[in-house]
């Protein structure tokens, strides 16, 4: 498994990012970019059990590995969600899982630099790899109030 590095400097105060990438109104809105209509379920509290999902109801469950508010976010994906079910121990889930997405924010030059930190496996490289720069434009763009 691979693991990704984009990193985005945002002009706003960390406090400010951290808000916006999490609360789910503007959670919904950068990660369009990923699958519009997306959404989350349940808590970033550290060992929380989380869902991200698409309109359907498809995607993955996961945990809050770490959450350090404003500084860092560890997310554990531990499984896929199909048909409302969750599969976190198939062979096929197995051979991935767990994976891990890691934010880091940090203050500079008066504003913010967020890191990310994806695993990635099967054939999602490149998707990935061209899809992370556009959600982070969109993050930048609701974080700094303007149009992406």
């Amino acid at each position: 498994m691979k693991t990704q590095h984009f990193d985005i400097f945002i002009n706003a105060p960390r406090q400010h990012v951290w808000t916006t990438m999490l609360q789910p109104a503007t959670y919904e809105q950068w990660t369009a970019a990923f699958c519009e209509g997306s959404r989350f379920e349940g808590s970033w509290d550290q060992g929380s059990k989380i869902r991200f999902l698409d309109p359907k109801g498809a995607g993955m469950v996961a945990e809050i590995a770490e959450h350090r508010p404003a500084e860092f976010v560890s997310i554990r994906h531990l499984g896929f969600i199909e048909n409302g079910v969750e599969d976190t121990t198939s062979d096929a889930i197995k051979a991935w899982a767990p994976c891990y997405e890691k934010y880091t924010f940090s203050d500079e030059a008066g504003g913010t630099r967020l890191k990310v930190d994806s695993d990635v496996f099967g054939d999602y490289e490149a998707f990935m790899a061209e899809t992370w720069p556009r959600a982070l434009a969109q993050l930048k763009a609701l974080c700094e109030g303007k149009s992406a």
